[in-house]
């Protein structure tokens, strides 16, 4: 329970960084637009606009899902997490799909909207990368340490603002100091590409989490093999699997002597979970015991 609780503050913290960083990017990119009117520029403020809507949601989802199991909800709600996920990187795609279309429609008409003001835009896109890095430095250490979806979800909308805040500073150092215009649009679809296959990466693990797909096999055999080695075990069988968020919950029957005691049979079982638990800390185990 103390992990847990340790695991939910990690992500209660992602989820208000996130939602304060966007706040400050958005203020900041909607002043370089009006500066610029650059289309590099306008993609990195659209992507912002939907980092600020759904950090908002993931944060909720991730106070939602922090709660505990109630007579309603007994394996808790880290389902939530899933879903959230999910309608997330919906929205990453018709993102990618809005900033694409813009992106091919100035290559297609190169005169039209070309960027003015470019030192103000690339001040703007210099402190939008530093604020973003700190920002999924964070949220990458504690998707790592929690396995939380949301969260990583969440970082992959900042990177996928990160990777054409460098490019619109290219975009805009070109601009003003060769007149190459259309490197511009085309950074805005090279970002738009980048934002869509990362969402198609996290919605495919969400939707796999909701459909109860076992988790991969290197998890599988590695709780076999505690199990095999573990002491005065006589066998495994019917190992079943599923992931919920950024929880894993594990069934496994043993096969124990069927001679002893129930209280020694227990103490055999617990030992078994504690061990699985300690190699894989965001698990929810059940082991049934079977006599020989």
């Amino acid at each position: 329970m103390a992990a847990r609780g340790h695991d939910d503050r990690l992500n209660l913290s992602a989820g208000v960084a996130s939602v304060s960083v966007a706040l400050v990017l958005i203020a900041a990119k909607l002043w370089a637009l009006f500066q610029t009117g650059a289309l590099s520029v306008a993609a990195t403020l659209a992507d912002s606009a939907l980092d600020l809507a759904m950090s908002l949601g993931a944060l909720a989802a991730i106070a939602y899902a922090a709660r505990p199991a109630d007579d309603d909800h007994a394996f808790g709600h880290s389902a939530a997490e899933d879903l959230a996920a999910l309608g997330q990187c919906l929205f990453i795609l018709a993102s990618a799909a809005l900033i694409g279309g813009a992106g091919a429609q100035r290559l297609a008409h190169p005169a039209e909207m070309i960027p003015t003001q470019q030192g103000a835009g690339i001040a703007v896109m210099g402190l939008s990368i530093a604020l973003t890095l700190a920002l999924v430095g964070w949220q990458r250490h504690v998707a790592r340490a929690t396995g939380n979806r949301v969260v990583a979800a969440d970082s992959l909308h900042y990177i996928g603002d990160l990777v054409p805040a460098l490019g619109a500073i290219g975009a805009l150092w070109a601009s003003r100091r060769y007149g190459l215009n259309w490197i511009d649009p085309v950074v805005a679809i090279g970002a738009a590409l980048l934002m869509a296959g990362g969402a198609l990466r996290i919605g495919r693990g969400a939707w796999d989490a909701l459909m109860d797909r076992a988790v991969d096999d290197d998890m599988v055999a590695g709780i076999e093999a505690i199990a095999r080695d573990f002491p005065d075990v006589r066998g495994h069988h019917d190992l079943r699997t599923r992931r919920s968020g950024s929880r894993v919950f594990v069934n496994l029957h043993v096969e124990l002597d069927g001679g002893q005691s129930l209280h020694e049979a227990h103490a055999i079982g617990a030992a078994l979970k504690r061990a699985i638990l300690a190699r894989y800390p965001h698990a929810d185990v059940i082991i049934h015991k079977d006599p020989v």
